[in-house]
């Protein structure tokens, strides 16, 4: 299982991972995703394996081609300023095939108008997906696809999984509408945002899913929660945004640790208990969730430097996105290659939490 949180131009990270894991002959049967995450998952599931890292490649060329321009080794000591310009120039301008300003902006919409409700225009994405993945190939369910979003009315998070319905662009885009920045989409009568508003990782849903089988998790963070001490205020905000975004993936992991704890000591409860109570009902039920299957959980965690600051996860320039899929392909082959690969693979009983990155 692949597991894809938010983030923004980072999900290029996300990309070189598959890449990397794609090169060692790895193909997940469940790939779940957040907002950019989402979008990265429907361009695996939406592809023959074949073709996956070739479709996730095109887009994010699509996604850099305003910023085309690869600075020199000795130009190093300006690219903090050449990113600035490219997110400065994604903000006015857009990104191609991804987002564009509303003209007129939105406080000169009618009240209650999508127009008046985002300051960006996302039919482009709706075109890029369209040309990028194959739906049938989503709906034939070689792969299971689970995105993750948020119902704008009731605030509950809800999941849109090929397992259960039929899956269209709209979906994807339902999850990566980020509000103020794009505008909600409305998916049988009701309007979604972007997933990463409740919890930019899906692990929970994975986990709370399918709790009783076992499985291989790869979960790829694009934001990393531990980092140094900021030494100065874009450093600050920049490690503000880092935390803000990681916490619900550490909380989400804590839970799982915990939840599996729990159900190993139900379970030993249980076996204490005299014969004549196996059978009983509420016994049963007890057994039957305090049974799962042993899970290894793989962390790959972006701690690679764009000097990008506090602007990274909206800074789409070649460069950047470059480097952050060259990074995630070193360390999905790094990973591949350790002995913690092997030790997870190894793993017979319970659940298994490995930091990849570190």
């Amino acid at each position: 299982m692949l597991v894809l949180q938010g983030g923004g131009a980072l999900g290029a990270y996300q990309a070189g991972i598959f890449a990397g894991l794609a090169d060692c002959g790895l193909m997940p049967d469940w790939v779940a995703g957040v907002s950019i995450g989402a979008i990265n998952a429907a361009l695996i599931a939406g592809n023959a394996p074949e073709r996956r890292v070739e479709r996730l490649s095109e887009f994010w060329d699509r996604m850099s081609a305003h910023a085309p321009f690869v600075p020199p080794a000795y130009l190093d000591p300006w690219r903090p300023m050449l990113n600035a310009f490219s997110a400065a120039s994604a903000v006015t301008f857009g990104v191609p095939g991804f987002f564009t300003p509303r003209v007129p902006p939105p406080f000169l919409a009618p009240d209650g108008s999508i127009e008046a409700l985002s300051f960006y225009d996302t039919r482009p994405l709706k075109a890029t997906l369209e040309k990028l993945v194959d739906f049938d190939v989503i709906n034939r369910k070689d792969v299971r696809l689970s995105l993750g979003s948020v119902n704008l009315r009731s605030g509950n998070s809800v999941y849109f999984d090929n397992a259960q319905m039929q899956i269209g662009p709209e979906h994807v885009m339902a999850s990566g509408a980020l509000p103020p920045g794009f505008p909600p989409v409305e998916v049988d009568g009701e309007l979604y945002w972007d997933g990463g508003i409740v919890s930019n990782s899906p692990l929970w849903y994975i986990v709370d899913e399918n709790f009783r089988l076992g499985a291989l998790v790869l979960q790829v963070d694009v934001f990393s929660g531990a980092g140094e001490m900021p030494q100065n205020l874009r450093q600050v905000q920049e490690r503000v945004k880092d935390i803000q975004y990681a916490s619900k993936t550490r909380f989400n992991t804590t839970r799982v640790r915990e939840i599996e704890s729990l159900r190993g000591a139900l379970r030993r409860v249980i076996d204490k208990l005299p014969k004549a109570l196996q059978s009983d009902p509420d016994v049963e039920r007890l057994t039957a969730i305090s049974t799962r299957g042993t899970v290894a959980l793989l962390h790959f965690i972006n701690r690679h430097n764009t000097q990008s600051s506090d602007f990274k996860d909206y800074e789409f320039s070649r460069a950047t996105v470059t480097d952050l899929w060259n990074g995630g392909l070193e360390d999905a082959r790094s990973a591949v290659a350790s002995p913690k690969w092997k030790e997870a693979l190894a793993l017979t009983s319970g659940i298994g939490i490995y930091d990849m990155t570190s």
